[in-house]
């Protein structure tokens, strides 16, 4: 069987960085990497440097395509951003990925302007979720506002100034009241999330509707064996217990007092009922939608690329 994509190794990979130079600097590496997502230099040369001058070969060829058909038509070229999605489960790293790109992005000089916007922000708000049912199914498809999301994104593509975006507070757990992230025109959007590879969701007349990845002009799907990411998952909890959680005002602080046993065996619970379902039933089905999927070795390191072609 034909697969629509090429398979590159870490060196192979690496080696299509073509000396491209090196634009971060641990402080900045420091900054980006996530809790329990480790990263260092040396990933950056070998994996993200390489998509990121993958990604601008893209960027370039989209800004001439668009300048050839804005000559047919007739019309002055308008900034149109180029529009990234990155997908992936919980704790695979997908944040990192996409908070590398965004700084990667913005050192070429293509691309000065990059914004990230997670769909976090498009999340219901709890009191909205109460009332659906669907608390217990935070990060499922269904407990998304997929009809804004798909109306900021395509509002972004379609060059609209000042398009606004909701907030999440990961440390209330829930939608921040009058607040919001402006998107002005940017050369870049990432939009990173869980379920941004979905595919449209089917009409009630069978017909197919608009996804937001049909937006997209590269999409990442960050991937690794789902007994690493569980195993990630769990590390990273027992790091927040001991760190985000014991802030007051955190919406998990009643964890932080937990004994290690016990947040181990809570957060066991959760992976099973709530993030390894939606894993294996809505996200990982969407990783053959990406562009590019960038597959972890137990470790968090990158070993194999996966780059379609047709």
């Amino acid at each position: 069987m034909h697969s629509p994509y090429v398979e590159l190794g870490r060196d192979d990979w690496a080696r299509l960085r073509q000396s491209h130079p090196m634009s971060l600097t641990a402080e900045d590496i420091a900054r980006i990497e996530g809790i329990g997502d480790r990263i260092d230099a040396r990933e950056v040369e070998e994996i993200y440097l390489p998509l990121s001058r993958l990604i601008n070969l893209h960027v370039r060829n989209s800004q001439s395509l668009r300048a050839t058909t804005s000559e047919f038509l007739g019309e002055t070229p308008r900034r149109i951003p180029f529009i990234i999605g990155v997908a992936g489960s919980v704790a695979v790293g997908k944040s990192t990925t996409a908070r590398l790109l965004h700084d990667l992005m913005a050192r070429w000089p293509e691309t000065p302007r990059v914004q990230l916007v997670t769909t976090d922000g498009f999340l219901f708000p709890n009191e909205e979720l109460e009332k659906r049912g669907l608390m217990e199914r935070k990060g499922f498809p269904e407990s998304y506002d997929r009809r804004k999301l798909l109306r900021f994104v395509s509002a972004v593509k379609a060059g609209s100034p000042q398009v606004s975006a909701p907030v999440y507070s990961h440390l209330v757990y829930d939608i921040v009241p009058d607040e919001e992230v402006v998107v002005d025109q940017p050369d870049v959007l990432i939009v990173e999330g869980l379920n941004v590879l979905q595919p449209p969701v089917a009409r009630k007349d069978g017909s197919a509707g608009l996804a937001v990845s049909d937006f997209f002009d590269f999409s990442v799907y960050v991937d690794a064996r789902v007994e690493d990411i569980k195993s990630w998952y769990l590390d990273r909890f027992q790091k927040l217990r001991r760190t985000a959680f014991a802030d007051p005002e955190s919406f998990f602080h009643r964890y932080a007092s937990m004994s290690a046993q016990e947040a181990e065996d809570f957060a066991l619970s959760v992976w099973d009922a709530i993030n390894g379902p939606n894993l294996q039933q809505n996200i990982a089905p969407t990783r053959g939608r990406a562009t590019a999927v960038l597959t972890k070795d137990e470790n968090h390191a990158v070993h194999r690329v996966l780059l379609r072609k047709v």
